[in-house]
């Protein structure tokens, strides 16, 4: 059987840049073990299926897959596939459109603009912003990284949904000179709270820039070039501290640029009474290519 799929290049306002997006906009009647073959089969980072909603409140269900494994949430996942459903107009167009999309997280809301002749995809989370101890010293992160301890900066545990180990470093090089010593991995994250490693070096204030990398070994994702969940988590964080009495955080992430795949990610925190109240992470969406693929019999339900 055919289904029509769409592939998006997401935080990047131009084609081959940002993090490549499959997107399936009516995949009723594939199997869980389906979604996942096919997700292989496109071998980015992600791949998500829009089903019909379980809810009448939320415009559409969708489902996010990596290689390897299905996730509950993730930024440039909801932020490309609201902006693809845009562009192919399976919603109504206004400007702006406001998608609830149902994930397995709960409801994500995506606003979806016309900006500068594209599309623009902000998406916002509501809910606690979680901080655990028990993060990796420096030095222990150092190694991971395959760079020297002095040269980490600070390590944290943050998540706004999906949970990262978060390290800073000194600058931009060291950033990008880090490789996975995937032994020191092994030991120090494996079996951490996050498996999940983004590192960056820049100034943390609010509206600072950062310039950043991910690896999700665990996901199957050896370098992610853009990475929406983490920035909500990071900037959910910073907000969270008490030091910061203001009622928005802003962060601007440049990601992806060792890997030929420069992506640009806004991300704001804010704050009411001390407390977080939500977080949002965007960006643009550039349409690259749209088809048909071919799904067996097996791969569907039965």
């Amino acid at each position: 059987m055919k289904y029509a799929f769409q592939i998006v290049d997401v935080f990047s306002s131009t084609p081959f840049g940002g993090n490549q997006l499959a997107i399936l906009p009516d995949a009723a009647g594939i199997s869980t073990e389906g979604m996942q073959k096919i997700a292989r089969e496109f071998n980015f980072g992600e791949t998500t299926f829009v089903l019909p909603k379980n809810d009448s409140a939320n415009n559409f269900r969708v489902r996010i897959f990596t290689p390897r494994v299905e996730l509950d949430f993730a930024g440039h996942p909801s932020v490309g596939t609201a902006c693809a459903l845009a562009m192919k107009q399976h919603v109504r167009l206004s400007d702006p459109v406001r998608l609830i999309l149902e994930e397995n997280i709960g409801p994500v809301t995506v606003d979806v603009a016309q900006r500068n002749g594209g599309f623009y995809g902000k998406l916002t989370l509501s809910g606690k912003i979680e901080t655990p101890t028990g993060a990796p010293t420096p030095a222990e992160l150092a190694a991971v990284l395959s760079v020297e301890p002095a040269e980490v900066s600070q390590v944290f545990f943050a998540g706004a949904g999906v949970p990262f180990c978060f390290a800073q470093l000194s600058s931009s090089e060291v950033v990008d000179r880090a490789t996975i010593n995937r032994a020191a991995w092994a030991t120090t994250l494996s079996r951490a709270w996050s498996p999940h490693i983004f590192f960056f070096a820049g100034n943390l204030r609010d509206g600072g820039k950062l310039y950043a990398r991910m690896w999700a070994p665990a996901l199957g994702i050896e370098e992610d070039s853009a990475t929406g969940a983490a920035c909500a988590g990071l900037v959910g964080a910073m907000a969270s501290k008490p030091d910061f009495g203001g009622m928005a955080y802003r962060l601007s992430i440049q990601q992806g640029v060792s890997m030929g795949r420069r992506s640009e990610i806004d991300a704001e925190a804010r704050k009411g009474r001390g407390v977080v109240t939500s977080v949002s992470v965007g960006g643009a969406a550039a349409h690259i290519a749209s088809g048909e693929i071919e799904v067996p019999p097996s791969a569907l339900v039965s």
